[in-house]
């Protein structure tokens, strides 16, 4: 592991590829004196964990303000009103909380839209007994650990991504209501290799991934589970185990992520906020 020091905050990678901790106060957090920071680090590091800082909803919200473009709920009927967003299983606190269980697979949020999410910011409010540990992977550095002889070859491809098809996952044989429900959302074709603005490639995979055009459905498959597969290796994720108060941001744009799983009972409940998407898929 590697320690610096900006300014009040102390900065710790977790793991070589992916992820570091910041260790400082709310008052440094809120002021927004070290957003530049925050927001290099973010893209350097994917992930950030801010160990048991206990922001209050209140407190998060305006945190998020400080890093760009706070990001509204779909669907959510808060309007332009600035809510934390309720990750639970339980229906009493989310009713669409069934929708969820697709977070129990590797995905990245937003690839419905050409401009998906910049990053996600989540709080620990209660946590499972077992389970329910968040793991990210890098999609930069899977991308950049690719024999080169096959990228060529990637940067060419095309995949749909739909809803429906995440959802297949935690629920393979669905109502014929549900599957319609699921495939009202639509879908999206989006590059296998996304070409950031800043130069960097990434792989566009996860649970959303539903066909490779020009590809067998087979072959399809085959591939994006290969790919699925290089992209999760041990080097490339990091695994956080929660505790009361926790929060942690990760970059939308250069990781997938999946929650591990846990008692649908569990209590489990994260509070959630997002950024705006800043650039289109390339």
């Amino acid at each position: 592991m590697t320690a610096s020091t900006l300014s009040r905050f102390e900065v710790t990678d977790v793991s070589p590829r992916i992820g570091c901790t910041i260790e400082a106060d709310k008052e440094t957090l809120l002021s927004g004196a070290k957003v530049q920071e925050i927001r290099e680090i973010l893209e350097r590091r994917g992930v950030i964990v801010f160990p048991e800082i206990n922001l209050s909803d209140e407190e998060q919200i305006a945190f998020t303000h400080t890093l760009g473009i706070f990001a509204h709920e779909e669907g959510e009927g808060n309007g332009d009103k600035d809510v934390v967003y309720p990750i639970t299983m339980d229906e009493t606190i989310n009713p669409i909380a069934s929708y969820l269980k697709g977070a129990f697979f590797w995905h990245l949020d937003g690839t419905m839209s050409d401009k998906p999410i910049l990053a996600s910011i989540m709080s620990a409010h209660a946590l499972a007994s077992e389970g329910g540990e968040t793991e990210f992977c890098n999609t930069y550095a899977a991308w950049d650990d690719l024999p080169d002889g096959e990228k060529a070859d990637l940067e060419k491809l095309k995949v749909v991504h739909s809803v429906w098809r995440s959802q297949l996952y935690w629920k393979p044989e669905p109502s014929y209501a549900e599957i319609k429900q699921w495939q009202g959302r639509g879908s999206n074709t989006l590059p296998l290799v996304w070409k950031h603005r800043s130069g960097r490639q990434s792989l566009v995979l996860g649970a959303t991934a539903q066909q490779i055009e020009g590809l067998s459905f087979a072959e399809s498959e085959a591939l994006l589970v290969r790919l699925r597969d290089w992209a999760t290796q041990p080097q490339f994720v990091y695994r956080h185990e929660w505790k009361l108060g926790d929060m942690v941001i990760w970059d939308n744009t250069g990781t997938m992520h999946r929650a591990m799983p846990y008692a649908m009972d569990s209590g489990r409940l994260m509070h959630r906020t997002k950024l705006e998407g800043e650039e289109a898929f390339a």
